[in-house]
């Protein structure tokens, strides 16, 4: 009955051949398929990906001498240049690198940009002969960065702006939960000169916690940012505005 079934399956002479040829497939081609698979393929993408992290750490990890010699300059002017930017340091020593920030979404300058010096002496003597002078009737700021800002692919978000701390600080209260740092920074701006702003966030999130704080380079700009923005609407919600 087996030999029936077997039949009506296939005839046994065609079935002699097919088992045939598929063993014959098997012990010839398929050992170095499986060889290939199973050991070499393993170890190439071992070697890719050693290969990509060293790469990746090569970038992220900068060495501590190139962050003590890049800094940052602060309330800027929005008409100031990447060569404009690089001619203001090159008095000081050589510059390797000079670039304004700019957003994403208006191509308009967010008024402060990175420049980085051949040595950290050349960065030290641009922080003491530049930083508070005035360029086109604002007061730049220039500091040291805190760390080193690898290339960044400029599709991807750009990160905040860097906070500049000061004595003289207002907090700002009460603020919509569309404030983001810039919509703060050019509020406050419009008024008056000052150094830097910022929304506080929910750690890990874009949240923001609701207020933000403005630093400015007097007292007496702190006693005039009180006086003028204390209890004015900003995004459709009146705002405090006190000495923090």
């Amino acid at each position: 009955m087996a030999t029936a079934i077997s039949s009506l399956i296939s005839p046994p002479a065609l079935h002699g051949r097919c088992r045939s040829a598929a063993s014959a497939s098997v012990s010839v081609a398929a050992p170095a398929r499986l060889s290939f698979r199973a050991v070499a393929a393993p170890q190439a993408r071992r070697r890719g990906l050693a290969l990509r992290v060293s790469a990746s750490s090569a970038v992220l990890e900068a060495p501590a001498e190139v962050a003590a010699r890049k800094l940052y300059v602060g309330n800027i002017p929005r008409t100031v240049t990447n060569d404009e930017l690089r001619d203001m340091f090159a008095a000081h020593g050589t510059v390797e690198r000079a670039e304004v920030m700019y957003d994403k979404y208006t191509n308009r300058s967010r008024r402060f940009g990175f420049v980085t010096m051949s040595t950290a002496e050349e960065a030290n003597a641009a922080i003491e002969a530049l930083n508070d002078i005035e360029v086109g009737g604002r007061k730049i700021q220039v500091n040291v960065t805190e760390s080193f800002l690898p290339n960044i692919d400029r599709s991807a978000p750009e990160p905040e702006t860097v906070f500049v701390d000061s004595q003289y600080k207002v907090y700002v209260g009460n603020l919509a939960k569309t404030v983001t740092t810039e919509v703060l920074k050019n509020f406050f701006a419009e008024k008056g000169q000052i150094l830097s702003a910022t929304v506080s966030h929910i750690p890990g999130t874009s949240k923001s916690k609701g207020f933000g704080f403005v630093t400015f380079s007097s007292e007496e700009e702190v006693e005039a940012a009180v006086a003028t923005f204390n209890n004015t609407e900003l995004e459709g919600q009146p705002i405090r505005v006190n000495k923090a």
